[in-house]
């Protein structure tokens, strides 16, 4: 099984009917700024390109067949991100109706399996599965992060959002999308308040306050060895995950 029968971006329906198909896979991302040099859409980018590798590591391991789905780069934001150009808030609302749509639509065709592969922090699926479940009690739906391994021991500084681990991840993906010599520091201003420093409270960071150039940590320590290396790690965890689900009872 190639790539053209594993990425639905890809596949045609004269090879797919004549396949079997154990599970779905649901890259999500968001549409917003990512510093000055990764694409508006990397969450979504990043999400797909690890969900094709982990379908197909389980293909060769396994011979599972996972499709992994067109990704959603439909998000939702913080204050100060959506009145950034082209920055697109989506609320809880209208993702849990692409999602219910799309759990419809594969459960008509008699599949029962489907995992949303985050790529954006700022996504929150349990509630919109909780609602699922109760509707299609006989379906499996699960969620994970692409971002899966403990990242450090494969990166020099923790960051959060387009520094040195995104963009050394696009730089193995896909450099030609990643314009170094123009991003920001990526340096952050934290809460004042310690209650929300600590967890011990929540609210979103306004991103206007939070960062100058949209990103948190420092991009100019990616190098594509690292994002291959942590791409690998994550890439055997999701893979496991889609074999796990595909394979075995929940409980």
């Amino acid at each position: 099984m190639t790539n053209n029968e594993l990425d639905l971006t890809k596949a045609n329906y004269g090879t797919v009917k004549e396949l079997e198909y154990a599970l779905a896979v649901l890259p999500w991302g968001a549409t917003e700024p990512h510093n000055l040099h990764l694409p508006y859409t990397t969450d979504s980018i990043l999400a797909q390109a690890l969900s094709v590798d982990a379908a197909d590591a389980v293909k060769k391991r396994a011979n599972i067949g996972c499709m992994v789905l067109p990704p959603i780069t439909l998000g939702s934001q913080n204050p100060g991100q959506w009145s950034l150009p082209f920055c697109i808030h989506t609320r809880y609302e209208t993702q849990k109706a692409i999602l219910t749509d799309i759990v419809s639509s594969l459960y008509r065709q008699g599949l029962r399996k489907l995992i949303i592969v985050n790529g954006h922090g700022g996504n929150a699926f349990k509630n919109m599965v909780r609602d699922l479940a109760y509707d299609y009690p006989d379906f499996t739906l699960a969620t994970a992060i692409w971002f899966c391994v403990d990242p450090a021991t494969y990166f020099e500084a923790a960051d959060d959002h387009a520094g040195e681990l995104e963009t050394s991840v696009m730089m193995h993906y896909h450099p030609e999308l990643v314009n170094l010599e123009d991003a920001g520091a990526g340096t952050s201003k934290d809460f004042a308040l310690e209650s929300l420093r600590n967890k011990t409270g929540w609210i979103p960071r306004d991103w206007s306050k939070a960062s100058i150039d949209t990103g948190i940590g420092c991009p100019y320590l990616a190098t594509s060895s690292k994002g291959a290396a942590y791409a690998s790690a994550c890439v055997h965890q999701l893979s496991l995950l889609f074999e796990e689900i595909a394979t075995k009872a929940i409980y």
